[in-house]
């Protein structure tokens, strides 16, 4: 059976960072300025990605000793969420896919988003259930070769049977250099295309 894979940041929703940005500092007491380069600018987040920190708890834990903040993880989600914007036609894409084949999420971001994924996305955790694979749960980060081979482990999936989406060209460069099907986003009509495509490629 045909596997699809979905990014979530900027291909099922959209992601602003200055939204999120202010609000972090909002809630936190910190400034903006101390908050991105004490957290992002210093590779926390990509190390959380990867898996170092494995829950929420541990993850802000981190986040609140490195940043001297005291963030909470109900203001963790709310300027998460602040950052976010639903793109219509990318969940329709998604719900179209649920139909064709196995679909599944697959996202670089730190275990507190895998914990919090139902309360960020409802709708998108409604249609996916428990086929929500994050970075961290793989310990590799997109677009490192093993971030595939362990997705496609994951569903025990052939690359020649996989179709991915992302709107990051490296990313989608890793997955051809993998095998898989991949699909840039860029235009909710082009996608649509593209999976029309590969649903049909056999027939």
């Amino acid at each position: 059976m045909d596997l699809y894979l979905f990014d979530f940041d900027k291909t099922l929703y959209g992601y602003n960072f200055l939204h999120r940005l202010p609000a972090l500092s909002r809630a936190s007491g910190v400034s903006q300025y101390d908050l991105a380069s004490a957290w992002w600018a210093g590779g926390y987040e990509a190390r959380a990605e990867a898996g170092e920190w494995p829950d929420a708890e541990s993850y802000l834990e981190k986040f609140n000793e490195v940043t001297t903040a005291s963030l909470t993880l109900r203001e963790w989600q709310d300027a998460r969420i602040k950052a976010m914007t639903r793109i219509d036609s990318s969940v329709a894409a998604l719900r179209r896919c649920a139909g064709l084949g196995v679909v599944s999420l697959f996202s670089n971001n730190p275990s507190i988003f895998a914990d919090s994924f139902s309360r960020l996305a409802p709708d998108v955790a409604e249609i996916l259930g428990p086929n929500v694979v994050i970075s961290c749960s793989l310990g590799a980060r997109k677009p490192s070769p093993e971030s595939y081979t362990r997705v496609l482990e994951r569903y025990n999936a052939r690359p020649e049977d996989t179709f991915f989406v992302d709107d990051n060209a490296g990313n989608i460069r890793g997955a051809l250099d993998a095998g898989i099907h991949g699909h840039h986003f860029t235009d909710p009509l082009l996608l649509d295309e593209a999976i029309t495509a590969f649903a049909g490629r056999n027939s």
